[in-house]
């Protein structure tokens, strides 16, 4: 632990570039791809694996800009503290806000998505677990909420530990069932037309967020100017390897009308037609039903880590309450902002109703993607000659077409997402109104006093 100038506690730089790469990994690789295989089968046949192709493509240009500006202001909050660096108090208080408010509603999803797995895992084995999937998933918030307020490297040490369990049990799904596609099964390729694609992709666009959270940690990051952007190309690229194989095995093997039928449960009946049965697990469907606990567990964990971290760089920039921005005296990590964070994920998994302002998630994080890559086009002409360990090639193709094309799926949200939207950011302004009003009525007290 470090001491800054001022004498406050500044972030340990605990965790590696291992560490970093699991927490974009395990944002990324969560239920996504246990769920939505067989429902982006079901809309675009075979052409799903185009749909997932192209969303890494589309996620790959703002990639590049994360890594450029991590590279050059190497600090925690990532996207928030881009745009606080670049633009306005006001529009980065509201970055801030959308990142937060889509990080914790995230979170709840996984952790109401973890509860329902965990239930249906023991019914397998014919074992019916006490209470709901609520209960399971309020105990699995307070479990990691206690574990990242103890310990930056502990709950980064889970993290890695679970990501690699989960991406062990991607890859013998994909070694079993290499050997048992057909690519037969791909032919004819565009069943339901090129439209299809484009809709498949806003479906499975959310299996792509991840990589982003990798740049909220960046100040607990060993050399972060080096380790940041590596580590989000890393994890971005063999994300899409791990999804591109899946979709193959899944569709080479059941064929996409038979895989899309499955919805929800595609992954799992593929694996249940070509996998043997492993010791004390059982057969494929208990497999991949093992895999999906530990996808939602470890995108819990990782979603815990990056809504404090953007919770404390808000508070450490004066645009949130003081103690938010603190480190705690003993164990050194953003206490208050975890359990402010946590605080919201717990009431938002007993009492908000999650399918509806669970799509604000996908329109804020497309929304913080337009933002950040603005920041990069405005920091270059801004600041020319500033240092930048890491610059994109083919500038400034890149975060256009990130910009653009992060709008271009933004504008297929339904309106009333968007209503939700504006009404969150509107209450926001108001919350930097309050927030801000006491800062400025000091301020001109103080000016007052000094003349």
């Amino acid at each position: 632990m470090s001491e800054s100038s001022a004498g406050h506690r500044e972030p340990s730089r605990s965790l590696t570039l291992l560490d970093a790469t699991m927490v974009g990994m395990g944002a990324m690789i969560g239920a996504g791809i246990f769920v939505l295989t067989g429902l982006a089968a079901e809309t675009a046949g075979p052409a799903a694996i185009l749909a997932f192709a192209l969303n890494g493509i589309v996620t790959g240009f703002t990639a590049l800009s994360y890594a450029e500006l991590a590279s050059s202001i190497p600090k925690n909050g990532g996207g928030y503290a881009y745009v606080n660096e670049v633009f306005s108090d006001i529009l980065s208080f509201l970055m801030g806000w959308m990142l937060w408010f889509a990080y914790m509603i995230a979170g709840a999803l996984y952790a109401l998505g973890f509860g329902s797995n965990f239930i249906e895992f023991f019914h397998i084995y014919d074992i019916t677990l006490p209470g709901g999937h609520t209960v399971y998933a309020l105990a699995v918030v307070v479990t990691f909420v206690v574990l990242n307020a103890v310990s930056a490297s502990a709950s980064g040490g889970a993290e890695t530990v679970v990501t690699v369990v989960k991406i062990i049990i991607l890859v013998v799904f994909s070694a079993f069932g290499a050997s048992a596609a057909s690519a037969e099964e791909f032919t004819p390729f565009l069943t339901e037309g090129g439209t299809a694609v484009l809709s498949a992709m806003g479906l499975t666009f959310i299996a792509f967020e991840g990589y982003d959270l990798i740049a909220t940690v960046t100040e607990e990051v060993k050399n972060p100017r080096k380790n940041i952007p590596r580590a989000i190309f890393i994890s971005l690229g063999a994300t899409l390897i791990i999804y591109m194989v899946v979709v193959f095995v899944a569709i080479g093997t059941l064929g996409a009308e038979r895989l899309g039928a499955q919805g929800e449960t595609g992954i799992a009946v593929a694996a249940g037609s070509f996998m043997p049965e492993f010791p004390l697990i059982g057969g494929g469907e208990s497999v991949i039903a093992f895999g999906a606990v530990f996808s939602t567990i470890s995108a819990l964990n990782a979603v815990i880590l990056a809504s404090s971290r953007v919770a404390f760089s808000m508070g450490r920039e004066g645009q949130l309450i003081k103690k938010v921005g603190q480190l705690h005296h003993r164990y050194g990590t953003p206490f208050w902002a975890i359990v402010a964070s946590s605080a919201v994920m717990l009431l938002s998994v007993v009492f908000i109703p999650i399918q509806q302002v669970g799509n604000l998630t996908s329109l804020f994080f497309l929304v913080s993607f337009v933002l950040v890559n603005a920041s990069v086009i405005r920091l270059r002409r801004e600041r020319p000659d500033m240092s930048r360990p890491y610059e994109m090639p083919f500038y400034p193709l890149p975060p256009i077409l990130g910009i653009v094309l992060n709008l271009v799926l933004a504008f297929f949200i339904d309106p009333e997402t968007w209503l939700l939207g504006g009404a969150w950011l509107l209450f926001g302004v108001f919350v930097y109104w309050l927030l801000q009003t006491p800062r400025v009525t000091v301020d001109r007290l103080r000016q007052g006093v000094n003349r």
